[in-house]
């Protein structure tokens, strides 16, 4: 499993120089089909000591890729996803931890997607690829950390989808991560959650753009279907008393990108901009699968109980609940988490008090370094 540069990498978005590809071979999805050659790309922070030991796994989260960490540059004007937390003196302490980030497995930043070329037709996958689940992602994401020379995650820890994965990780692979962290996310995602999913998976397939998929190399992409479900996304990560505080009912303050019917709110500009924003840096088809990932996402799979699952977990585990998240609402995270200390797994709860809804762990840097950093071993 040699690292290589862009072997099998999405044609969606160009390679940065920083980014790094490895090849893991071959894969047979949970679900069923075959990927011959699969590719993860992934950037790294820090480095590994002897043991091998000292890893950090950060986990992005639906439309994330692997710069969690970074300054502000031209493709990515904010800087890294989570780069407040990670660096020399951090949270995640890049002094004392080898970080690793990947784009996962089904994604369009570099890893193998719906994008990428099948070897057998020399054609995208497109709509052809296997579906792809949480357990897939973090059996590719070990084989990576193996090339790598990492023998054991001192930490997993993300949010939402990749809080799915550290949840995953721990139940996996028992004997190979010492804590984990799933934030924003629990052991099964909720009816209401997985009704808004399929409203976005809807618009982006009714588009006729999409074409069945097979849109690659067309000229025409479901720009307009992915825009609408990244806005119906959105008003999934946010909670309504923020909404109020943060838009009310006031008249848009700058020009909507799609005409206007009787007028227009600030809300609705807001969601028109998101979506322009997606569609710029990401691929649709990716879009469906990702999302459908995390809609059948359940710890159980496989087992006989949710209990059995979580009596497999060795590590020490955090679960993060945000007040105001009502995609994973913070009484299901916490549900989870004491279920799983039911089930014998040393699992504890901290909760963000936040307005900003499921996207407070990528908002409020403060207090999700309170939650989350004394959970941490102390610094030696």
């Amino acid at each position: 499993m040699t690292p290589v540069r862009g072997a099998g990498a999405s044609q969606a978005v160009p390679a940065r120089s920083d980014r790094r590809f490895c090849r893991i071979g071959s894969f047979e999805p949970e679900l069923g089909g075959f990927l011959e050659e699969v590719t993860l790309a992934y950037e790294t922070w820090g480095e590994l000591d002897a043991s091998g030991t000292n890893a950090v796994l950060v986990v992005h989260a639906l439309t994330g890729d692997s710069h969690a960490a970074g300054a502000p540059d031209a493709r990515y004007k904010r800087g890294g996803w989570w780069d407040p937390v990670i660096g020399p003196g951090r949270l995640i302490d890049t002094e004392r931890y080898f970080v690793v980030c990947s784009n996962v497995l089904g994604g369009c930043s570099g890893s193998t997607g719906p994008a990428s070329l099948d070897p057998g037709t020399g054609r995208p996958y497109a709509m052809r690829f296997p579906v792809i689940t949480i357990r897939d992602m973090v059996r590719a994401q070990r084989r990576l950390l193996e090339s790598l020379g990492v023998r054991r995650l001192s930490l997993v820890i993300g949010g939402s989808i990749g809080g799915q994965q550290a949840l995953e990780w721990a139940v996996e692979f028992p004997d190979f991560v010492e804590r984990a962290v799933p934030i924003a996310a629990t052991g099964a995602l909720g009816p209401q959650g997985l009704g808004m999913s399929e409203i976005g998976r809807r618009a982006i397939m009714a588009d006729p753009d999409w074409q069945g998929g097979d849109y690659y190399g067309t000229g025409r992409s479901p720009e307009r279907g992915l825009a609408i479900a990244r806005m119906a996304g959105m008003m999934t990560y946010q909670s309504a008393e923020g909404q109020w505080r943060r838009f009310g009912r006031r008249p848009a303050s700058r020009e909507p990108l799609y005409p206007e019917f009787g007028g227009c709110f600030d809300i609705e500009r807001y969601l028109h901009y998101q979506g322009r924003d997606l569609v710029r840096r990401f691929d649709a088809n990716s879009y469906l699968y990702l999302l459908r990932a995390m809609d059948l996402y359940d710890v159980a799979a496989g087992y006989g109980s949710v209990e059995e699952a979580f009596s497999r977990v060795r590590a020490k585990m955090l679960f993060v609940g945000i007040s105001s998240d009502w995609l994973f609402p913070a009484a299901e995270v916490r549900g989870t988490a004491e279920r799983a200390a039911a089930a014998g797994a040393d699992a504890s709860y901290a909760e963000i008090e936040s307005l900003n809804g499921h996207d407070a762990f990528l908002k409020d840097w403060d207090l999700l370094r309170a939650a989350v950093e004394p959970f941490l071993p102390e610094r030696g």
